[in-house]
C-alpha cells in the first residue's frame, strides 16, 4: 500500500520532524508499504537530502508560477531539487483557499514538468441522498484530468477524501461498503479516462478520518491502494498504531 502522512502546519519543531522520519523508516524496513512524508516545505529538503532514506517525500502544494519574481512561492523544480518525489494537488483545505479547477491543471502541469508525481485531490463536501455528489466527483476528475495526455494522465495518484467525514471519529467516518462502493465508481470515471485497462493500475487513496481503529477494516474490506493521513500522522504512537494495523 502506498501510505502518505500529510503533516499540514502541525510540525513546527525539526526535533518533532525527525522523530517522524526516524518512526517511518523502521516501519518501512518492516513492511513491503511504501510510506511517503509530507513535510512543510521548510523541513523538507533537510529530511529529504540529509541521507539515502527508505521513505519517500511529497510537497504539501507547488506554486502556479515557473519562477522567477513572485515572492514567496515555492515552484514545482524547488520541490523536486529538495528531494520530493510527489506533490498534492487540489487538495481540499487549498481548494477552500481558492484553487479552482484551472489553478489545478496549471499546477499539475507545473508537476508533470518537474517528473513529480502529483497526488490528486478530490472529495464531496456533503453525501446527499440523491447522489448528486457522484456528478461531484466524477466532475472534478474531469476537469482535472481532461486537459492532458493519455500518457500523464497514467502518472497520477487519486487520494479520495471527502469533506465531510474529515475530523470525526472512526465510528463516524465512511463505512467500508460506503468506501468500496466509491472506490469502483472512481475506477469508471478513470476507465473513461484513461487508456485501455490503465484505471486499473492507478492507485486510489482513502483520508478522512483514517484511525488505528478503523484503518485495517478499511483496508481489507475494500478495493483501496493507500491512505493519506492527516492529523493522526503527526502523533507518533497514533501514526505507529496505524502502520503497526497496516502490517498485521
Amino acid at each position: 500500500m502506498l501510505i502518505v502522512a500529510n503533516w499540514k502546519a502541525y510540525v513546527e519543531d525539526f526535533a518533532k520532524a525527525k522523530e517522524l522520519l526516524v518512526l517511518s523508516k523502521k516501519a518501512s524496513t518492516r513492511s513491503a508499504h511504501t510510506i511517503v512524508l509530507a513535510p512543510p516545505a521548510p523541513f523538507l529538503a533537510a529530511l529529504a537530502l540529509k541521507e539515502a532514506s527508505a521513505v519517500a517525500f511529497a510537497a504539501q502544494d507547488v506554486s502556479l508560477t515557473p519562477g522567477g519574481a513572485q515572492t514567496g512561492e515555492v515552484t514545482a523544480a524547488a520541490v523536486k531539487a529538495a528531494g520530493a518525489a510527489y506533490a498534492f494537488i487540489g487538495h481540499s483545505e487549498r481548494r477552500a483557499a481558492g484553487d479552482t479547477p484551472e489553478i489545478i491543471v496549471e499546477k499539475l502541469t507545473r508537476a508533470f514538468a518537474q517528473d513529480l508525481t502529483p497526488i490528486l485531490c478530490v472529495g464531496e463536501r456533503e453525501r446527499d441522498t440523491d447522489g448528486r455528489y457522484l456528478s461531484f466527483i466524477r466532475e472534478e476528475l474531469t476537469s482535472a484530468l481532461a486537459p492532458f495526455s493519455p500518457k500523464e494522465r497514467m502518472k497520477i495518484v487519486i487520494a479520495y477524501e471527502p469533506i465531510w467525514a474529515i475530523g470525526k471519529t472512526a465510528e463516524n467516518a465512511i463505512g467500508e461498503d460506503d468506501l468500496a462502493e466509491m472506490i469502483l465508481y472512481i475506477r469508471k470515471v478513470l476507465s473513461e479516462l484513461l487508456p485501455g485497462k490503465s484505471s486499473l493500475k492507478t492507485p486510489v487513496l482513502y483520508g478522512g478520518s483514517v484511525e488505528p481503529e478503523n484503518v485495517a477494516t478499511l483496508a481489507h474490506a475494500t478495493h483501496i491502494d493507500g491512505f493519506l493521513i492527516g492529523h493522526a500522522s503527526v502523533d507518533t504512537v497514533t501514526f505507529g498504531k496505524i502502520l503497526k494495523e497496516l502490517s498485521a
